[in-house]
């Protein structure tokens, strides 16, 4: 206590003046004696404050004195004086000699204590990016599986089909159709193709509707197995405008010979088609694996804000759309500009906020997520359906490791992660709004680079 007389001085601040500056170098160590106080932090490039007091006795300023550390040099917030205020000063440098003389194992324990905070915290944050990503491969083997099972189906059918059409031109080398009509069957195949290629999606309805309409004409022409053959000409395109005409071109006794012949024609186009769109998913898929991870982009860069977000959808496909039972709603201002970005870490930023939408509504509701131009920022709002967030909760989801998901199915850190990853990385803000079936997540970007 003499030793804290001697070194100490009174301070008196007038109310509005400031007493401690974030960021500056954290030189002494402050108590209350009178007077109320403010401390605030900047977020977002404005000040928020965090704490008002009148409690004599509170400190402030450099208190982690005692430590040699990089994060213990400059002041952590902003203290400024409500009313007229006295407080009592301290050298933080002198303070940590002798604090550390009287009290060692006090040092060596808070030492300890705020170092393994750290360690956990880093540990635990690698965690947490790990499980999202354990969970996003799982997603996106899912999708990639399916594509690849249906080019592999398509593939083994093909094989069967050229097959079939070999044996047609076996039948069409033995002379059974003449020159002419096997050059008609040839412009009628290449008009099959052409519509097989352009054919528009049907209802069920109107599917039945054609099928039974073409079984009953192959009837009539007396073609066996005509059932069987409608389903074919219908996914293709084709009516019985199409078919009425190849028996215009051919003669009777090879019509049945023919029709199946441009069958086969009909199928191996339909089933070279789903190759083509199996194999277009697949690379769409790795394409959007590819955005996501951005691994082969600058770490900080200009970007379309919306490739990252479709990016990281298309990495929850099994949970979203029809395969998952929530419903995505875009609602994207494509005119915005290029947002000065760490692509990578922003994306784990939407993969937080998405994950812990799609649980809040347990698999069924729906996903907004809507871009827009705030003034000088980007906004990027993510909505769900959910039950909401209670006010006592949500004062508290960025706090890190607070979680209300069950033992082993939440760190703790997603939204903390978050919010560092916005505020600190890209100089942003991160809000929420939550009432019951209406929970939305504001992350407001700036438009230019923040010097560092």
């Amino acid at each position: 206590m003499a030793w804290i007389a001697e070194h100490a001085d009174e301070v008196e601040v007038a109310a509005g003046g400031a007493v401690v500056t974030e960021g500056d170098p954290a030189s002494c160590f402050y108590v209350l004696l009178s007077g109320t106080i403010a401390m605030s932090r900047v977020i977002g490039g404005d000040p928020v404050e965090t704490t008002r007091t009148d409690h004599r006795g509170v400190y402030f300023g450099a208190v982690q004195f005692y430590l040699d550390d990089e994060s213990a040099r400059t002041y952590p917030a902003s203290v400024r004086a409500v009313t007229d205020c006295c407080v009592l000063a301290l050298p933080a440098a002198e303070f940590a000699q002798v604090f550390q003389q009287w009290f060692p194992m006090a040092v060596h324990l808070l030492e300890g204590m705020i170092l393994g905070l750290r360690k956990g915290g880093q540990i635990t944050a690698e965690r947490e990016r790990l499980l999202a990503l354990g969970k996003l491969s799982a997603g996106l083997t899912h999708e990639l599986n399916n594509p690849a099972a249906a080019a592999g189906r398509a593939a083994d059918a093909l094989r069967d089909k050229v097959t079939g059409m070999r044996n047609k031109l076996a039948m069409i080398a033995d002379g059974r159709i003449a020159g002419p009509q096997l050059h008609k069957l040839v412009l009628a195949q290449d008009e099959f193709v052409k519509k097989v290629r352009h054919a528009p999606s049907l209802s069920p309805i109107e599917t039945s509707d054609r099928e039974d309409e073409l079984g009953d004409w192959l009837d009539d022409a007396g073609i066996s197995g005509g059932w069987d053959l409608a389903p074919v000409f219908v996914a293709g395109g084709l009516e019985v405008d199409d078919l009425e005409a190849v028996r215009t071109a051919s003669d009777p006794a090879v019509l049945e010979g023919a029709i199946r012949w441009l069958a086969y024609t009909v199928e191996t186009e339909s089933l070279l088609r789903e190759i083509t769109d199996a194999t277009s998913r697949i690379s769409d898929l790795v394409l959007a694996a590819k955005q996501y991870s951005q691994m082969d982009r600058a770490p900080h860069r200009f970007v379309d804000i919306h490739e990252g977000l479709d990016a990281t959808l298309v990495m929850f496909g099994r949970k979203l759309g029809d395969e998952g039972g929530v419903e995505i709603v875009k609602d994207y201002d494509r005119t915005l500009p290029a947002v000065p970005v760490y692509s990578a870490e922003l994306n784990q930023v939407w993969t937080n906020i998405i994950d812990n939408a799609i649980d809040a509504m347990d698999g069924s509701g729906t996903l907004t997520v809507r871009t827009a131009l705030d003034d000088d920022r980007v906004l990027v709002e993510i909505a769900d359906t959910g039950p909401g967030i209670p006010p006592e909760v949500r004062q508290r989801i960025f706090e890190p490791f607070f979680t209300t998901k069950g033992v082993g199915k939440g760190t703790g850190l997603g939204l903390d992660v978050s919010y560092r990853v916005v505020v600190s990385r890209h100089h942003g803000d991160i809000a929420v709004h939550s009432v019951p079936g209406d929970t939305r997540f504001q992350v407001r970007l700036p438009l230019t680079e923040v010097p560092a």
